[in-house]
């Protein structure tokens, strides 16, 4: 038992060690730990950077947003196509540059219908930069308010659907009306979109259009053949 005057002497440190007691727990509760966001790989924000292309400015993606599995990425993979061949994988939503020693370049893709409806061998015999876009007339046709305007074409540049580069596909000289383009629209990667044929980030476009000259061939996969060539 402590003494009356013992007791008196401990009250007011026993009372400053409770006040700093829960001062200390008040502190404690004030301060969450903290945690630090994911920090996106330099090299890839790098990749997608802002870009000044001619005239026009190509906004930078946020790679942090993209699925992992659509950025411009090298792949094994096995086939017997030369390097040099582009092989589009529709239904997959990927798109295939091969190269040398059983590698590809792969990039995620967004396919509209028309992306859909065309499968075999072509060569591309035109390729554009910052090409201009005319709807066509089952487009007019089909929403007229939004394509009647441009019914006389619209003039590349950034707001234009085909983004920044185009890759034309004909067969045997004839027109394929299938195109490999850019798009303003990097949200529809990997997507089924409404227009177009196949379209690429536009950073996407401008690497593989420096990458493949007129006269490649380009191999479009059937519904039966998906991830065909990728190990």
């Amino acid at each position: 038992m402590i003494p009356a005057r013992a007791a008196d002497l401990w009250r007011p440190l026993t009372a400053s060690l409770f006040v700093m007691g829960l001062s200390a727990c008040a502190q404690t509760a004030a301060e969450p730990a903290k945690v630090e966001a994911p920090k996106a790989d330099p090299s890839l924000a790098s990749m997608y950077a802002p870009i000044k292309d001619g005239d026009e400015t190509i906004p930078g993606v946020d790679v942090s947003k993209m699925d992992p599995k659509n950025v411009r990425q090298v792949v094994d993979y096995k086939t017997g196509y030369p390097a040099g061949t582009i092989v589009v994988d529709p239904h997959s939503r990927f798109l295939y540059l091969v190269m040398e020693g059983g590698k590809a370049m792969r990039y995620g893709v967004g396919v509209a219908k028309a992306g859909m409806e065309f499968e075999g061998e072509a060569d591309i015999a035109r390729k554009a930069q910052w090409p201009g876009w005319v709807p066509t007339q089952n487009m007019i046709k089909r929403n007229p308010e939004r394509y009647g305007p441009l019914a006389s074409g619209l003039e590349g540049g950034i707001k234009n659907p085909l983004g920044a580069r185009a890759l034309y596909l004909y067969q045997g000289g004839k027109d394929t009306l299938y195109r490999i383009h850019g798009t303003n629209e990097p949200w529809s990667i990997g997507k089924s979109v409404s227009s177009g044929c196949i379209r690429l980030l536009n950073h996407d476009i401008i690497d593989l259009h420096r990458r493949v000259p007129k006269g490649s061939k380009v191999v479009v996969l059937g519904p039966e053949e998906p991830r065909k060539g990728e190990v």
